[in-house]
């Protein structure tokens, strides 16, 4: 089928499978995490802390890390990186059970994981084309990418939901640390080319300054990272105050979190899968503009929501504009990029995808600590139509200067 055209190729394939396990454990944790401190504080601007601690390395050193993806081997990058995380998840999980755990601990333990998702994510970002021999098969494998990464997102948070309400969230914790183990056998049984690109004799912060001037001097590549940062700034940050929702307006609990959590990874497996789809990169810069107000238009709609199974079906909705969204501007970027810059941009992508999150995350727990969750969600939903418009917009002169890129790839 040509939707799973990308898992013809056997590094891809293996990596697929791994990550497909390893994931579901991340969103367990994730979930967990974000409960066991609204239930050890009930406090939104703890919930934004915590959350801040975790992806703010992100923010910080991914441009760093993306210069050291480009000189590196990026398949021993990701051994470690793995192997790294799952050491995270195992102390967590002994805290948990072992009865120490305080908030202080979560913060630490959060921005250790933070630390090493910032070399973690733009590795994996760029490391698909290094596992992908056909370069037509690109965009279908980040969009499988996304399709796995929501598949986990529907499944790992219902399970979740349902072992915090019976077994507590140490047992999610020590799930996610045994997750890891199939990906890293994933990783080990692949057989990587050896990198045969010449080494570089410049210095580190000469080839960021290269990388930020190529990212941001080329428009079409700064149009599609500010419209993304400003949705993982004003949008994304939605997820953090999931719990107030679940327990304080939609009067639920841990199980109403998961499952609605799980109705997010539903719209966004959906998207992802409409993506993987199409037969090529022509017209994602629509799909973007639309995907982007659909995301926003969905916040909007659950932030006024008071009714548990309204929300529900809001959530899938909200779900597909945020995958579409994203998934099609890492597309863009991957397809147009030069190849000796690639780490670089796809670090500039996880700044702007990830990066932003802890800076949207503690302005969001602060506002809705002010307002409320609701009109906090409906404020970011409305940034999320208002950069889509912005971006359409700029729409016919981004789509002028990708055309050589596309003629002489031959995608035109």
């Amino acid at each position: 089928m040509r939707i799973f055209r990308a898992l013809a190729h056997r590094n891809y394939r293996l990596f697929f499978s791994g990550q497909s396990i390893s994931l579901v454990g991340t969103w367990m944790q994730q979930i967990a995490v974000s409960w066991l401190v609204f239930d050890l504080t009930h406090s939104a601007f703890l919930l934004g802390i915590v959350n801040f601690a975790s992806r703010i390395p992100t923010f910080l050193l991914a441009s760093f890390a993306g210069v050291l993806v480009d000189r590196w081997n990026r398949h021993r990058i990701l051994v470690v990186t793995q192997i790294l995380s799952m050491i995270q998840a195992l102390v967590l999980a002994y805290l948990v059970l072992s009865g120490r755990i305080v908030v202080w601990q979560i913060i630490c333990l959060s921005l250790i994981l933070g630390l090493i998702n910032a070399l973690d994510i733009p590795s994996r970002q760029a490391f698909v084309i290094d596992m992908v021999e056909t370069k037509e098969d690109l965009g279908n494998a980040i969009a499988l990418n996304s399709s796995m990464v929501n598949g986990a997102r529907l499944i790992g948070p219902s399970i979740a939901g349902l072992l915090i309400a019976t077994l507590g969230e140490g047992v999610c914790f020590l799930l996610n640390g045994l997750s890891f183990m199939p990906v890293i056998a994933s990783l080990l049984a692949m057989k990587i080319r050896p990198d045969v690109s010449a080494r570089k004799n410049t210095r580190v912060l000469q080839e960021l300054k290269e990388g930020v001037r190529y990212a941001f001097g080329f428009p079409p590549i700064r149009s599609v990272l500010l419209l993304l940062a400003l949705v993982s700034f004003m949008g994304m940050p939605y997820t953090v105050l999931m719990p107030i929702f679940a327990e304080q307006i939609l009067h639920g609990g841990p199980q109403a979190l998961g499952f609605l959590m799980g109705a997010t990874g539903v719209g966004a497996l959906a998207g992802a899968m409409f993506l993987a789809s199409r037969k090529n990169v022509l017209g994602l810069g629509r799909i973007i503009v639309f995907a982007s107000s659909v995301f926003g238009l969905g916040l909007i709609a659950f932030s006024l929501s008071r009714v548990f199974w309204l929300s529900m079906v809001l959530m899938p909705i909200t779900g597909f504009g945020m995958m579409v969204q994203m998934t099609s501007s890492n597309t863009i970027l991957q397809t147009i990029v030069e190849e000796d810059k690639r780490g670089r941009i796809m670090s500039f992508y996880t700044m702007a995808f990830m990066g932003m999150v802890p800076f949207g995350s503690l302005f969001a727990g602060s506002v809705a600590h002010t307002i409320g969750a609701p009109a906090t969600v409906a404020i970011g939903g409305i940034a999320c139509i208002v950069g889509s418009i912005a971006f359409a917009r700029k729409l016919p002169s981004i789509r002028k200067m990708v055309r050589p890129i596309y003629i002489e790839k031959g995608i035109l």
